[in-house]
């Protein structure tokens, strides 16, 4: 087992080398990964069988056993979301601006790769894949720490890559896996100022705030989702109901779902019955307001105050009706995580209004909040959704992990 300080010093001396790497060889590197994930599938679902079956045997819920899962079909989307990335084009050395001072100076600035990006996640392989591909394409190393719940997939998948990068004469220590997953080597990783550039957790609400909390090197923030879709008044019902239920049911243990379900009065005697039809088929408890209550009757359950700001992450929702827009905005304000919100409405001020106003990553006008992902917006993978308003905001892709240098041209100037 590499001990975690080993790691990083390897890590700092091939992040100098990934630097230098020009946009054909990043390329060429990712589509090495891509072919190596493919062609060894099946060792990649047998690792990942290990990791499954102790998740069973230690009482881990369908939700989080949903995303540790991997088949041929996911392994073939990360290998896609490898070959995405390698097709998008490369933000290093992209000059942002340049502009010539009246002292004759040319100053510009520039995009630059971060170095050293530290990744904590949790029961979530396919990060392992993702993270490494957007930080290589950036020009940075990395260092992935995983849970012990993905432990093998995790292993087998950063080996993989390892093997393609060096058998393409590329860094392979661009790619680091911390086998520790004890709470020590996390808390460890926190503290590595002067190691790690930037550190980035993706998992529950527990492991961001501990990261956040405890960390002494620079954090991007990745959020939970207490994702809601607001039904206007003047709202097309059916397409209400599809949207709800792919947002709802589609995939229930990712954070873009939506977990809060909001009705216009003028709109819920004749929705809320197709809201629960709807979400029927999928065993979907709803926990109503009074006024949904009394509409739906006791095949509901009384929402408590909790519950409006509740990620569930199961087949449970969330339901209130509201008087107005003004106080959909202001619930939604109040209660969501600053994720993905929708609003189902055939009102175009409406509908503007809340873009304005909702204030999240991710504001939708009749389109699922399922969408929010870096797959779906056009990045190719992404490194999670970032919820704080600092330098990354959203589905975090290649530009949101380089930071820019100021870049100035003189010809003898002196002050």
């Amino acid at each position: 087992m590499r001990e975690l300080l080993t790691i990083a010093k390897e890590a700092n001396e091939a992040k100098r080398a990934v630097a230098k790497l020009g946009t054909n060889d990043k390329n060429r590197g990712l589509s090495a990964i891509a072919d190596m994930l493919t062609a060894h599938a099946a060792e990649i679902i047998a690792a990942n069988q290990v990791d499954i079956e102790n998740g069973r045997k230690n009482g881990l819920n369908e939700g989080l056993i949903d995303r540790l899962m991997l088949d041929e079909k996911r392994i073939a989307g990360i290998a896609e979301g490898c070959r995405q990335v390698a097709a998008l084009p490369d933000p290093i050395g992209e000059v942002l601006w340049m502009r010539k001072t009246p002292n004759g100076l040319n100053i510009g600035q520039k995009r630059a790769p971060m170095g050293v990006i530290g990744i904590i996640y949790e029961a979530r392989p396919n990060v392992t894949v993702d993270a490494a591909a957007l930080c290589f394409k950036a020009g940075s190393a990395c260092i992935l720490r995983g849970g012990k719940e993905a432990f093998h997939s995790s292993m087998c998948l950063t080996g993989l890559m390892r093997t393609a990068l060096r058998n393409e004469g590329l860094p392979e220590n661009a790619i680091n896996l911390v086998e520790d997953t004890s709470r020590e080597s996390a808390n460890q990783m926190m503290k590595m100022n002067g190691y790690l550039d930037v550190l980035i957790p993706r998992g529950g609400a527990g492991l961001i705030q501990s990261v956040v909390q405890h960390a002494t090197v620079p954090v991007i923030e990745t959020g939970t989702g207490n994702c809601h879709v607001y039904v206007d008044d003047s709202a097309d019902p059916a397409m209400a109901q599809r949207i709800l239920v792919n947002a709802k049911c589609q995939r229930i243990s990712v954070c873009n779902a939506a977990e809060s379900l909001l009705v216009h009065k003028d709109a819920a005697e004749r929705f809320l019955p197709m809201a629960q039809a709807g979400l029927a088929p999928y065993g979907v408890t709803i926990h109503g307001c009074p006024r949904t209550m009394a509409i739906l009757g006791n095949a509901i359950v009384p929402a408590a105050e909790e519950d409006y700001g509740k990620e569930y992450l199961g087949y449970e929702i969330s339901c209130k009706v509201v008087d107005s827009l003004d106080e959909a905005i202001d619930h939604i304000n109040r209660y969501s995580t600053g994720h993905s919100e929708c609003i189902v409405t055939r009102d175009y001020a409406a509908a503007q209004r809340f873009l304005d106003e909702v204030d999240s990553a991710a504001v939708y006008v009749n389109a699922s909040t399922r969408f929010t992902d870096g797959f779906e917006f056009g990045f190719g993978a992404e490194i999670g959704i970032s919820t704080q308003k600092l330098h990354a905001r959203g589905p975090m892709g290649l530009t949101a992990l380089t930071t820019t240098k100021f870049i100035v041209y003189g010809n003898g100037q002196v002050r």
